[in-house]
């Protein structure tokens, strides 16, 4: 299937559909063409992935070698057999002969299978390199880099390119070899057999070569449209039938509109799928006419005086075995360039992704921290932000201290910094200036696991893997024993809810699994976080999207968890926060006003004028 996709660094579509009519081969690979104009990949790159199996390569292309070579020697058997065993009635030499072409046949096929096992156990074995380095290398990209990639990008990329990178590697590249193999050793035999009957063949070949390769193309031109439009009707019925699609059109009643133009768009794909099988079938017509001329006119040749030269009968069918045997690994040789294209094509791909810099890494020297000595402290020095393209800083010039063990919570309007200051500490991402420090060590000095372990987040979405709710808590801590996880789950003030269910702690949850609530799914989720058992907790609008009694519910749950801890609360709900040590006003990425919520009020200013906004909505 043709997929549209985007840039990971801007997110702007980068490859279209491709091919015209006219079948050309810039044409047919305009996508691949686009991929390599932007990403080029030299040729050492791709062969450096096959060093580490470079001997076993050789054997590879020693069995292809040995293979085609066997099975060139069958037609000069045949020509012995009718030219001497059969006529002088030699009884061994014909015993000899077809027992020779019996054991050419087993040979090939052991050869073949012998290569085949190879190849595909080199290639495999490529493949779980790059599939690994490619896993390993986005697990490091910053949380931008996703949220700037299309959805489903990165996945296709990882599986779909990585799949027909496995075809590529297995397949194509012994096809190849193969083909050239076969090509050059049967236009040698043929040239031995007979020079007269060989330029003929010659002379023929490329105008019907030509024919045959244009009709393939304008077939791939008919696929690719092909292709675009069944690509369209996935992503209608992705939209409009997904539970989300549904309601907008229900609520629109825009469902007529969407039927008729999915109508359109299968009314297309219909024509399309007649052009290409009636393509399909004018190149089968001429690939017969082919098969069928060139041996009649060879016939015609041999029996001429002036061309045959006394051939014999052997001979004559030995060459036009061979000669049948030429067009399909010629045909294969000619089709390498647009192989070569598509080939280097997925492996831009996914070399573009390993390209892109780890803006957030381990330092090279990093920061040794013991855990239990960690009091909690976090500090903001002086810290700002500025994404690319941005016309005002998202955070600017926050100088900020939490003390170990208070609550301090962060408020503001929409797009006033506060997630963006709950990512810093977290380290999801860096400051453009100045330092986030914990106990006086700036983040950057230490490890992103010692971050983890030292600094939990509980955010708005709260998102369970389809396994059991067991399993979605020792995703926190895989070496947590049930009785901690348990303890945890009591800290969320969940564990009643879990024992009610079917299954208890075993019962599946996630996509396919029991579907918990909004609140529900905050207190899992926040246990999880508790069984990790971080010294300073983040949470980032944790209670934003639930209804006024769930919210109570979970809050509760979150000022259990909160005692001991330092806790930055991000909020949009300021009645969450009134009991906060401290509370932030961001405003425009600034710090405008801080103090208790009593204090913040008296003073009459930002502060008390969300407060009196969301108790007022009138009056906002």
């Amino acid at each position: 299937m043709t997929v549209t996709t985007a840039s990971p660094r801007t997110g702007a579509p980068t490859r279209g559909g491709g091919g015209g009519a006219g079948g050309r081969v810039a044409q047919k690979n305009k996508q691949d063409v686009a991929q390599l104009e932007e990403h080029p990949v030299p040729l050492r790159r791709i062969t450096a992935l096959f060093r580490p199996y470079r001997w076993r390569l050789a054997v590879v292309c020693g069995l292809i070698v040995a293979t085609s070579s066997v099975g060139l020697a069958s037609p000069f058997l045949v020509k012995h057999l009718i030219d001497d065993a059969i006529p002088h009635q030699n009884v061994g030499l014909l015993l000899a002969l077809v027992g020779a072409m019996l054991a050419i046949t087993v040979v090939s096929q052991l050869l073949g299978v012998l290569q085949t096992w190879m190849s595909t156990q080199i290639g495999q074995q490529v493949m779980h390199d790059l599939r690994t380095r490619l896993f390993g290398h986005l697990q490091r990209m910053p949380v931008g880099f996703f949220t700037r990639t299309r959805s489903g990008e990165v996945q296709s990329r990882a599986t779909n390119d990585i799949n027909a990178m496995q075809s590529v590697v297995t397949d194509s590249a012994t096809s190849i070899a193969s083909n050239v193999t076969t090509a050059v050793g049967t236009a040698i035999a043929m040239g031995l057999l007979s020079w007269r009957l060989s330029l003929l063949s010659l002379v023929v070949l490329p105008p019907a070569i030509w024919l045959t390769r244009r009709v393939a193309h304008q077939r791939r031109a008919i696929q690719s449209k092909a292709q675009r439009t069944l690509a369209d009707m996935q992503t209608q019925i992705e939209e409009s039938l997904s539970i989300n699609g549904v309601i907008l059109a229900k609520t629109l009643g825009s469902g007529p509109t969407l039927s008729r133009r999915f109508a359109e768009s299968s009314r297309v794909l219909t024509g399309l799928e007649l052009q290409s099988q009636l393509a399909g079938r004018w190149r089968m017509g001429t690939m017969a006419i082919i098969f069928a001329a060139i041996p009649a006119l060879i016939y015609l040749a041999a029996g001429l005086p002036a061309t045959g030269g006394g051939m014999s009968i052997g001979t004559l069918v030995a060459f036009v075995a061979l000669q049948s045997q030429l067009f399909r690994p010629l045909m294969g040789v000619l089709n390498v360039g647009a192989q070569i294209v598509t080939s280097k094509a997925l492996f831009s791909r996914i070399f573009e992704y390993l390209d892109l810099p780890v803006e957030i890494d381990d330092p090279a020297d990093p920061v040794e921290l013991q855990h239990d000595s960690v009091r909690g402290e976090v500090r903001l020095d002086h810290v700002g932000v500025t994404y690319p393209d941005a016309d005002r800083p998202a955070l600017d010039d926050i100088d900020l201290t939490v003390p170990a063990g208070s609550t301090v919570a962060i408020v503001g309007a929409t797009g006033s910094g506060k997630s963006t200051l709950a990512g810093l500490v977290s380290r999801l991402q860096d400051p453009t200036t100045g330092a986030v420090r914990i106990d006086g060590h700036d983040l950057r000095d230490l490890r992103l696991t010692d971050v983890a372990e030292l600094v939990g987040v509980v955010s708005q979405e709260s998102y369970l893997l389809h396994a059991s709710v067991a399993d979605n808590l020792r995703y926190a801590r895989p070496d947590a024993t049930d009785e901690e996880i348990v303890a945890a789950a009591r800290a969320a003030q969940v564990h009643d809810l879990i024992s009610a269910l079917p299954d208890g702690y075993d019962t599946l949850v996630g996509s396919r699994g029991y579907r918990f609530s909004g609140g529900e799914k905050q207190r899992i989720a926040l246990a999880r976080t508790i069984l990790r058992n971080p010294q300073i907790l983040v949470l980032d609008e944790a209670t934003s999207a639930l209804d006024n009694a769930t919210e109570r519910a979970v809050q509760r749950a979150i000022d259990a968890a909160s005692h001991g801890r330092t806790t930055i609360t991000i909020a949009h709900r300021l009645t969450t926060v009134r009991g906060a040590d401290r509370i932030v006003v961001l405003d425009r990425g600034r710090i405008v006003e801080q103090g208790t919520h009593e204090q913040l009020l008296l003073r009459g200013g930002r502060y008390a004028d969300l407060w009196q906004s969301q108790l007022d909505p009138q009056a906002a």
